[in-house]
């Protein structure tokens, strides 16, 4: 299973943690011991537990291959989409130029080119500055189309966590954004590929018609249209072909060239470019707000989870200030009888067997991995005070502060107490430096501790 989430992407595994948490949002809190326990294990801040546990869970019920399963229909409905984009620019082209038949109106041509582009342009622009949403219809068809593509049950999450997670980081009218104009400059690029196969293949001539417009209101908007697109080097009719194209006379060869090269550059400067800028400035900002995604750790599907995965005996080892002193341990079970003995494991690895075989007067009070059993340990130790306590540590983990004041807390509770500093297993070694380190800890706490097990002091009160 590692090795199959090793394979996910940064977004991936966020995706797969924000379903997870929707999920419990709507069904309830997941069996999750075991995947708490490895994200225990795997150590790390709170935010790589939270994932860590979220991919064991999303691997053991099936949503890991249904997030493969939705990017594969996702790919599919994005094919769909552009199959679309491109039959629809072939479309505009032929439905400009028509049958070569009959003169082109070039001003009409124009406007089936770039009529629907410009006002769907004008509409995303809106949505963009007042609205703060866009694409809105067509990233609703692209996301539909992927759940009809994945047929994937455990995928029903997927969709509403994407949407979810993008929203809150404001990355979705990037995304939308990017499709959307990508699109667009699909379906406009097929146009151009198209209008130039024609021309090149078809003899058209072009008009300008007009009932209640004189000409020089064509002469000026032509020559303006065509400012920016000359600068490219695209051709721009003068004014006698302009007047001259009104007449009905389009059968100067000049004049069809320049009004060829004049509409190819208008879709060119005022279609193509503005939808590639804007889908680069897209691409730009998603792949930038992409890096930058985290989770919301104040959401309450994360925040319960602050307990299960990070023990208070951890969190205090690493966000409380350094005290001026450890722990002073005073035997707190006054005039309370104690007896029998007791043998605790803190925080040991899962691959270590426990317990070791005990005589029948000791106690297995278990492993220490969390808030409730940790509590539950010290209010029957309160109840019950042990005569023996034993704690088996792990030496190749930091003594810090919330373990040694734990270690404390629990001496206090207990008639005698000594700390079992377990030997490495095999294929490990352990690091002087840490070990000494564990000495000299607990020697200011007053704790003996020994690197063999102390079972015949824990049956017998001596060694």
């Amino acid at each position: 299973m590692e090795d199959r989430v090793t394979a996910l992407t940064d977004l991936d595994k966020r995706w797969l943690t924000e379903a997870v948490r929707l999920r419990e949002e709507h069904a309830g809190p997941l069996e999750d011991q075991e995947a708490n326990r490895r994200a225990r294990q795997a150590g790390g801040d709170l935010p790589a537990r939270i994932e860590s546990r979220a991919l064991w869970l999303a691997e053991r019920d099936g949503m890991r291959s249904a997030l493969q399963h939705w990017k594969q229909g996702a790919r599919l409905a994005l094919a769909a989409l552009v199959v679309l984009a491109v039959l629809s620019g072939a479309g505009l082209a032929l439905a400009a130029l028509g049958d070569s038949l009959r003169p082109v109106n070039v001003f009409w041509a124009l406007g089936s080119l770039l009529g629907l582009n410009l006002l769907l342009l004008l509409g995303w622009l809106l949505g963009f500055f007042f609205a703060g949403e866009q694409g809105a219809s067509l990233g609703r068809l692209w996301l539909w189309l992927s759940e009809k593509f994945a047929r994937d049950a455990q995928a029903a999450h997927l969709a509403p966590a994407l949407l979810v997670m993008l929203q809150r980081q404001k990355l979705n009218r990037w995304l939308l954004g990017l499709l959307v104009h990508g699109l667009w400059l699909l379906a406009l690029g097929t146009a151009l590929v198209m209008l130039l196969i024609l021309l090149a293949t078809r003899r058209y001539g072009f008009v300008w018609e007009t009932t209640i417009l004189g000409a020089d209101t064509f002469v000026a908007l032509t020559q303006a249209l065509g400012a920016l697109p000359a600068l490219l080097g695209f051709s721009v009719p003068d004014v006698a072909m302009i007047r001259a194209s009104g007449d009905n006379q389009p059968a100067l060869e000049l004049a069809r060239q320049a009004w060829a090269g004049w509409l190819l550059g208008v879709l060119l400067v005022y279609g193509i470019v503005p939808r590639l800028l804007l889908a680069a400035l897209c691409l730009w900002r998603w792949r930038s707000g992409r890096a930058r995604l985290r989770l919301d750790l104040k959401l309450p599907g994360y925040s319960q989870l602050r307990d299960v995965l990070m023990p208070s005996s951890e969190r205090l080892g690493v966000n409380d200030a350094a005290p001026d002193a450890l722990p002073q341990i005073v035997r707190g079970v006054g005039d309370a009888p104690s007896e029998g003995a007791l043998l605790v494991g803190l925080e040991l690895d899962d691959k270590r067997p426990w317990p070791p075989a005990l005589p029948a007067t000791v106690s297995n009070a278990g492993i220490l991995d969390s808030r409730e059993s940790r509590n539950k340990l010290l209010e029957q130790l309160s109840r019950f005070p042990p005569a023996r306590l034993a704690i088996a540590c792990d030496p190749r983990r930091s003594p810090d502060r919330g373990s040694l004041a734990l270690l404390a807390e629990l001496a206090r509770n207990a008639g005698a107490t000594r700390i079992w500093l377990l030997q490495a297993m095999p294929g490990q070694a352990l690091d002087a430096d840490r070990l000494g380190d564990w000495h000299q800890a607990l020697e200011q706490l007053g704790l003996s501790y020994a690197d063999s097990a102390p079972l015949n002091w824990l049956e017998h009160g001596h060694d």
